[in-house]
């Protein structure tokens, strides 16, 4: 059985959820390789065109969180 995935673009991520502006969202995809976000799997590329799993993208900002509240 497949679970459905929530697959949004940087903006509709910004309208969804206001406290994550764009710019900061980009700088974080932009920095991918060094803040863990690429392992994470949070980030699919289709084209040029960057698109974010919501539960993943969230579950590496709470593994951010925990590891910066050690």
């Amino acid at each position: 059985m497949a679970t459905e995935r929530t697959l949004l673009t940087v903006r509709q991520l910004a309208v969804k959820h206001p406290a994550l502006p764009e710019g900061g969202t980009r700088w974080q995809i932009f920095n991918e390789e060094t803040n863990g976000l690429a392992e994470s799997g949070a980030i699919i590329r289709c084209g040029r065109k960057v698109l974010i799993d919501e539960d993943r993208y969230f579950a590496w900002l709470d593994r951010q969180n925990r590891r910066a509240a050690a």
